[in-house]
């Protein structure tokens, strides 16, 4: 059966059955890589590259350029699946068997709850630092409301259009601020030669491997698709879309580095946690002021609230394709079934699920058990979609042409083993530490 049949047709006005050839044509149909890395750059990924910044300089600058590598590996995979196989990335996974799809959606659900909660706080934060004395709870609840509401009213392309502003905010705050360290730059030393100092292996696991909001990526099908995206003609755009992406996402973190490097290096101050932002944003408003705070702020939150919008409808978009093949028992559904949308009713389920439920653990304290098993999970998906994808992408489902090369089944044999040995580290020290 036809993708067209399972999926709603939410094709843009304008959108070409012959995508175009030259460069400046293709840059017009970038977006849905806008929206996954986005979705994906959130406060943790700043979190660490500021503590990299701030403990070893430039130094550790190689390991996010690696990160933003791992991502489009990855995403290009699941874009290069659907262009060539038809199936969205949750039809494929369930090749894999039933094993595979239940702990998808008994993910998605323990995600969905955890996520909604410490995304929603982490914005809140960020919203307290810059109005003082206002109500954490508000925020966090007023944050986790708007993303629901833009996405139950919006589609596709109010999103896209959303996170390409956000992305604006961030690169005139977050790399404007950079480029204003770096033209006022002291007299503090500190290496910019890739190295892997004394110390820093930790520091180098948390950039590369944060398992937080990292399903998102498998939202990627289904974002193409609303694009316009349904054949393999697209496939160069796809993979142009993916790069501009992540060349992008990667130089806010970069930024955030060398704001971190130039402010707190060798100054015996450290930051940890997500209020580390908040204090590196204070270190540089004490260097430039009041307003290069506040324009710091905005970018980090600019940041944040895109992993807002785009996990509550990426998300929602996945337990409804996972509902579904449940429901046909893993079997093509009938041709006539009606295809799934923002409409349907386990769409907007799961979104009033990653919304409302998780308030309540702003309220009271995480319930261990939960947090427990959503870490083990978490732990685990990555390397799990890792080797999906690479036995899709070696599958007789796709034609030869589009099937792995020696050189990506390598690439794709390395990011399992470095997520097999960061979720083990990950569940090592929550079980012993």
């Amino acid at each position: 059966m036809k993708v067209e049949e399972k999926i709603e047709r939410l094709e843009p006005q304008g959108t070409p059955n012959n995508p175009p050839n030259n460069l400046k044509g293709k840059l017009k149909f970038v977006g849905p890589g806008f929206v996954v890395a986005a979705t994906g750059v959130g406060a943790g990924d700043f979190v660490m590259a500021s503590i990299a910044g701030t403990s070893f300089g430039l130094t550790l600058l190689w390991v996010i350029v690696v990160g933003a590598f791992i991502k489009f590996v990855l995403t290009e995979g699941i874009g290069r699946w659907y262009l060539a196989s038809g199936k969205t990335i949750l039809e494929g996974w369930h090749l894999a068997g039933w094993w595979a799809t239940i702990y998808f959606g008994a993910y998605l659900v323990l995600m969905g709850l955890i996520y909604g909660s410490a995304i929603t706080g982490t914005c809140a934060m960020i919203m307290v630092a810059m109005f003082p004395g206002t109500s954490f709870s508000l925020w966090a609840i007023s944050s986790g409301i708007a993303g629901f509401l833009l996405v139950w009213f919006g589609r596709y392309q109010i999103l896209e259009g959303l996170m390409k502003i956000l992305i604006g905010i961030m690169f005139v705050s977050i790399i404007g601020s950079a480029i204003i360290i770096l033209a006022n730059a002291g007299s503090v030393e500190y290496g910019i030669v890739p190295s892997i100092p004394e110390g820093s292996f930790f520091k180098i696991l948390g950039i590369l491997g944060g398992v937080g909001a990292s399903i998102t990526l498998t939202s990627y099908s289904y974002w193409i698709y609303a694009k316009g995206w349904r054949n393999r003609q697209w496939m160069s755009i796809m993979k142009l879309d993916v790069s501009v992406a992540y060349i992008v996402t990667g130089m806010f973190a970069i930024s955030v580095m060398i704001i971190a490097a130039e402010l707190l290096f060798g100054s015996g101050v450290t930051i940890s946690g997500n209020d580390g932002l908040v204090g590196l944003a204070d270190a540089y408003g004490e260097r430039f002021g009041n307003i290069a705070r506040w324009i710091f702020l905005i970018g980090v939150w600019g940041a944040i609230f895109t992993s807002i919008v785009g996990p509550w409808h990426g998300m929602s978009y996945l337990f409804t394709d996972f509902v579904r093949i449940v429901k046909n028992k893993g079997r093509k559904a009938p041709g006539k079934e009606k295809p799934i949308t923002e409409k349907d009713t386990a769409f907007r389920f799961y979104l009033f699920w990653i919304t409302f439920p998780p308030m309540l653990l702003l309220l009271f304290k995480q319930p261990v058990a939960i947090v427990l098993i959503y870490g083990a999970l978490g732990a685990a998906f990555m390397p799990i979609l890792a080797a999906v994808l690479l036995f899709l992408l070696n599958s007789k489902q796709i034609d030869k042409a589009d099937r792995n090369t020696k050189v990506k089944n390598t690439i794709f044999g390395l990011i399992i083993l470095l997520y097999l040995y960061l979720g083990g580290s990950e569940l090592f020290e929550m079980i012993f530490g």
